[in-house]
């Protein structure tokens, strides 16, 4: 089912998706089913005392998704907690305070993710930006260089580029300007470094090419971790690779996830590295500060980080969040969203590229 109707009865395909959130569809029956058959069984359960099996069964099905040693899984209920999350484990981690964001990106609207995200239209008129520092976005098509090089996309800005025999120009000016930034703004060790794979909410931005793998070393020189903010680009929705990441041939050390890994369905998710591996099997959960034990299905080095004082999550990792997960991840599977497909339409035909519409620059 893929059709919605406004109040008058005018039926519409949709192509927004509950603003990036319906990942395999409305009402997929395979998702119903296993919504269904679980709140038949389990609504919801204290994960601090007890155990279930669809926690662990998801927890390593998505783990199994992640590229290189992103093993580690931690279970929210939206990317606003997720990043918020985020933000506090890479502190605690480095022993340092600030993080690096983009201008224009946008990571939540809770009182510290607001802080991450650099829109004014999402800015409350109150304290903002507390150890959060914004770099220039690095914007081909509205930023100060790039062109219709620049980009590893078929989407490409419609001005002259002077990028010549593969490499980028506007990529070296914009690492230039995020490494003045870490330079003039931030003490020598930072805490992290937080981007959005593909901007989602700032318009679909994509970076130059080569950009963020340099972004990530500066980071990483500096002692920051690499947070990458999967919630708009994750699971399939870039189409090439299953992560929008992977695009730019980097891994992270943490990865934030939400929408598509529910179809709607409230979840998020924190994945990160292991360190030392404690197997929830194994874990026995004999007081609050092992909660994490019980939301994860690996105990990491990163992610141990929160035992310093007690955590817990009501809702994170409960048995229809996990069951709803679960069957999509079986659904992407069955369909393997990351096959190669033909051009979007809007972009390869005549009638809709940007030459022939004056309002459409990119």
């Amino acid at each position: 089912m893929q059709w919605l109707f406004d109040h008058k009865g005018n039926r519409y395909l949709d192509l927004f998706g509950g603003i990036v959130t319906v990942s395999v569809g409305h009402s997929h029956p395979k998702v119903n089913t296993a919504l269904k058959d679980q709140i038949e069984m389990l609504w919801n359960i204290d994960t601090c005392s007890y155990m279930h099996p669809k926690l662990q069964e998801y927890a390593e099905k998505l783990a199994s998704r992640m590229p290189g040693n992103l093993k580690c899984v931690l279970l929210t209920n939206s990317g606003s907690e997720a990043n918020e999350r985020a933000m506090m484990m890479a502190r605690l981690y480095t022993k340092a305070y600030k993080i690096v964001t983009f201008r224009n990106a946008y990571h939540g609207a809770s009182p510290s993710t607001m802080g991450l995200t650099a829109l004014s239209t999402w800015a409350f008129p109150t304290p903002l930006r507390m150890g959060v520092v914004q770099a220039m976005n690095p914007d081909p098509f509205r930023g100060p260089w790039g062109g219709n090089q620049c980009r590893d996309s078929k989407s490409q800005p419609l001005r002259d580029c002077s990028c010549k025999g593969g490499s980028c120009l506007a990529s070296v000016q914009y690492v230039e300007q995020f490494e003045d930034v870490l330079k003039h703004s931030c003490p020598k060790k930072i805490a992290g470094f937080f981007a959005e794979p593909i901007q989602g909410v700032g318009g679909s931005v994509q970076y130059p090419r080569g950009f963020m793998q340099k972004a990530y070393e500066l980071v990483r020189e500096r002692g920051g971790l690499c947070i990458a903010d999967e919630v708009q680009t994750g699971f399939g929705r870039c189409g090439s690779h299953y992560w929008g990441f992977q695009n730019h041939d980097v891994i992270p050390d943490i990865v934030t996830m939400a929408k598509g890994i529910g179809n709607g369905f409230p979840i998020g998710a924190i994945v990160t590295t292991p360190g030392s591996l404690i197997s929830v099997a194994t874990q026995p959960c004999v007081s609050l500060k092992w909660c994490l034990s019980y939301h994860s299905l690996f105990c990491s080095e990163i992610a141990a980080t929160l035992s310093q004082a007690e955590y817990s999550n009501t809702f994170g990792g409960n048995p229809l969040a996990c069951s709803v997960g679960s069957a999509i991840l079986d659904v992407s599977s069955l369909h393997n969203y990351t096959l190669p497909h033909p051009p979007f339409y809007p972009l390869t035909h005549p009638s809709t590229h940007p030459s022939t519409h004056p309002s459409i620059g990119n």
